[in-house]
């Protein structure tokens, strides 16, 4: 009866106890020596930190494959060294005063690095993120359970390509609603985000033949180093304040065009709708493709909606969406709405890439639309997001008079167009008030912020003349949480009447 009772606490022990990974391999000392040294080791370094507590001699020892005795001599030879404490009822831990020796590597116990705006930037008016502090967590959380429980058995083997369905079926459903986007969910491919969807479609048009892609003079450089890197040349296309000349396709030879039709970023201007005709004539005439980058297509605040390119014509428009704005770019969601024609060629991409995004996420974000989650949060996200740029608008027109606002019927974002000669000072005032916002011109086709990834909050190299758009910044106001708002605006607002 006692080896009974003796094997189920044992077990009991083990079942509740932590893992914790040691090294021993015995060598010549044996294998007391060995776990000594590398308890000591993890201590040492900061891989255990102070108050870790560590498993029970007894799991350890089942874990370890060795004798409870050798587990027990191993840790009160390291209490008696001062690396561990035992204490009856608290059990054995890693002593309060062993610190990592701060002379080796960067120990695991420190965070990494933080980027430099980080470091320098007090205000964040960066442009293309959310208010992360804004991110629906109780309702996320709340669908996250309900699509758990309702999930199949086989959400959680290995997935295909394309999606889980049930995400692919709900957004066939706002699509279609929201965006007048045509949606069968068989043409719907989940992906990791927009840059996600962008690698695969650039890898499939090189293996169909496609050599060019025209773009748009102004955007993320990170996007043509996607496209480039698949071995496509990028063609820039004329731009005037209807948008993107896109009488000027045929004369590219391009394959493709990527466009942001309902919100050109960071420009902010609609696509005329002449223009938008324009572009799908020419991907019919051609056998061309038009990849719609649906950029801020949620947000709108003084103009009636745009509705989806691909709408036009299904076939040669391809309709990408992320929830990175509405929700959180670290969800890493997005999607493709295909044409026939180029689904199985993504398929196959998609399956050797291994890039679909989880599918805990997959099935919360299916429930999040299903259930109106959604729909609720993105409403009230515009009515916060107006007010905020309402404020924009108004602070800047009362202090700082001599600068324009452009591009704000839509979107995170706006364009302050400065006086002629002034954008260097900004932006060095800027850095001195800690204000990081970014300079149209960096994100110019051809400008070294576009080309290598650079600093977009830095003053134009020498001999980089500006942008065909002028000298302006781009301010993120979308970015701040709701407490630091104020004072970002005020900094702004500080270093325009200052300098212009």
């Amino acid at each position: 009866m006692a080896d009974s009772w003796a094997t189920s606490a044992e077990l009991h022990d083990v079942h509740r106890s932590l893992d914790l990974h040691v090294d021993v391999r015995a060598g010549t000392r044996g294998a007391g020596a060995a776990l000594i040294r590398s308890l000591r080791d993890a201590v040492r370094t900061g891989r255990l930190a102070p108050g870790t507590r560590l498993p029970s001699s007894r799991a350890l020892a089942a874990d370890l494959g060795v004798a409870r005795n050798t587990v027990a001599d191993a840790y009160a030879e390291l209490v008696a060294e001062g690396w561990l404490t035992a204490r009856q009822g608290s059990g054995t831990r890693v002593a309060a005063r062993s610190e990592p020796r701060r002379t080796t590597a960067r120990a695991a116990t420190q965070e990494p690095p933080p980027h430099p705006l980080d470091r320098q930037a007090t205000y964040n008016l960066l442009p293309g993120a959310p208010d992360a502090a804004r991110f629906p967590r109780a309702a996320w959380a709340a669908a996250a359970r309900r699509a758990l429980l309702a999930a199949p058995s086989a959400a959680f083997g290995h997935q295909g390509p394309g999606g889980r369905v049930e995400l692919r079926r709900a957004l066939a459903g706002y699509l279609a609603r929201a965006r007048g986007v045509y949606a069968e969910p068989a043409r719907i491919v989940v992906c990791a985000g927009f840059t996600g969807g962008l690698r695969l479609l650039a890898e499939v048009l090189r293996a169909e033949g496609a050599r060019r892609v025209a773009v748009e003079p102004y955007g993320l450089g990170l996007h043509r180093r996607l496209i480039t890197g698949a071995g496509l040349r990028t063609v820039p296309l004329p731009y005037d304040d209807g948008g993107i000349a896109t009488a000027a396709l045929p004369a590219t030879g391009a394959g493709a065009v990527l466009l942001t039709p309902a919100h050109q970023f960071p420009t902010g201007v609609a696509l005329a709708p002449e223009r938008r005709a324009a572009a799908v004539d020419w991907a019919r005439a051609t056998g061309g493709v038009v990849l719609e980058d649906d950029y801020d297509g949620e947000f709108r605040y003084d103009r009636q909606p745009v509705g989806a390119l691909q709408s036009l014509d299904p076939e040669h428009v391809v309709h990408l969406g992320t929830v990175s704005k509405s929700l959180s770019p670290a969800l890493r969601l997005g999607w493709m709405v295909l044409p026939e024609r180029l689904s199985r060629g993504v398929h196959v991409e998609q399956s050797l890439s291994r890039t679909p995004p989880g599918v805990v996420d997959q099935l919360t974000l299916a429930e999040f639309l299903d259930s109106g989650g959604y729909d609720r949060h993105v409403r009230a996200a515009r009515q916060r997001y107006r007010r905020r740029r309402d404020r924009l608008v108004a602070e800047l027109a009362r202090r700082a008079p001599r600068v324009t606002v452009t591009g704000i019927a839509a979107g995170l974002h706006a364009v302050v167009r400065l006086p002629p000669g002034t954008e260097r000072r900004v932006l060095a005032r800027a850095a001195r008030e800690g204000l990081a916002v970014a300079r149209l011109g960096a994100y110019a086709h051809g400008s070294a912020a576009w080309e290598e990834g650079g600093d977009f909050t830095a003053p134009a190299p020498a001999g980089e003349t500006p942008g065909a758009r002028g000298e302006a910044l781009v301010v993120g106001y979308g970015t701040p949480p709701d407490h630091l708002y104020p004072g970002a605006l005020a900094a702004l607002c500080r270093v325009l009447e200052a300098e212009t």
